[in-house]
């Protein structure tokens, strides 16, 4: 039997880029753009946005929809603003996200639940409320993709003191199980994503201050970049992945498997 040619293939697909305006969300919509997609991107910074929507336009087509998608409304009107332009979506990402630092004695309760509001609660409320155009698109042999970012921190404990961001995690990767199975019977995948350290915007405090230490824990010995994040997010929209639902795919050069 020959390997079909089109396996990797997502070209004409549509997608849904959270927190697609710097970081890995942007790595992951750059990526969709340039194989063919027509991307959606939201965050919560309008400008941010549309600084985003102006490059990643002049390599195939973006369109931003700025939303804080801490808040359930501005979760409702995405819906509605996307559904008003499409009447399938393809691919989902729900990588927007939030982190926050402070010592075990001082931790805020608003630093908890700002975390757990992005990382976790909208990463559901979204995907439920899109489910009729995800059904829209998907089909037994090219399901819709639900693909959530985790973390590697998520899978073990950081050297950081952000104490809500772990948590929020590693319930974002158990959320994603039993969406798996749940929507497995609608032709929705759900997958995960867990990065380790990328040189991203949220990662550069972090990497400024103890930036050897990070890279010491990885065994490929070096941060996560662009094509790191292109290449297990194409897989996980293409075709070649739609017998894979339900499972944590840590992107970490082997952070995790040795620690």
């Amino acid at each position: 039997m020959s390997i079909s040619k089109d396996l990797f293939t997502i070209r004409g697909k549509t997608a849904l880029v959270t927190g697609g305006s710097r970081g890995i969300g942007l790595m992951i919509a750059r990526a969709y753009v340039e194989a063919g997609v027509k991307v959606y991107i939201t965050s919560r910074k309008s400008e941010a946005c549309a600084v985003a929507e102006a490059s990643l336009s002049k390599l195939g087509t973006c369109t931003a929809l700025p939303a804080d998608l801490s808040q359930m409304g501005e979760i409702d009107r995405l819906v509605d603003e996307l559904t008003a332009r499409e009447n399938v979506l393809d691919v989902l990402v729900n990588n927007a996200g939030a982190t926050w630092g402070a010592d075990v004695d001082s931790f805020p309760e608003d630093g908890w639940d700002k975390v757990m509001d992005i990382n976790l609660k909208a990463p559901f409320f979204l995907t439920q409320k899109l489910l009729p155009l995800l059904e829209a698109a998907a089909s037994e042999k090219d399901p819709a993709r639900v693909i959530n970012i985790g973390s590697a921190d998520g899978l073990h404990n950081s050297l950081f003191k952000n104490f809500s961001y772990g948590p929020s995690k590693a319930g974002l990767h158990h959320v994603t199980r039993n969406l798996a199975a749940h929507l497995a019977a609608r032709s929705i995948t759900v997958n995960v994503i867990a990065p380790g350290p990328f040189a991203t915007d949220m990662m550069k405090p972090m990497i400024d201050r103890m930036g050897g230490a990070i890279v010491a824990q990885v065994p490929l010995n070096r941060l996560g970049a662009q094509d790191d994040a292109a290449g297990i997010a194409i897989f996980l929209a293409a075709r070649a992945s739609a017998y894979i639902t339900g499972a944590v795919i840590p992107v970490d050069g082997g952070l995790i498997a040795a620690s």
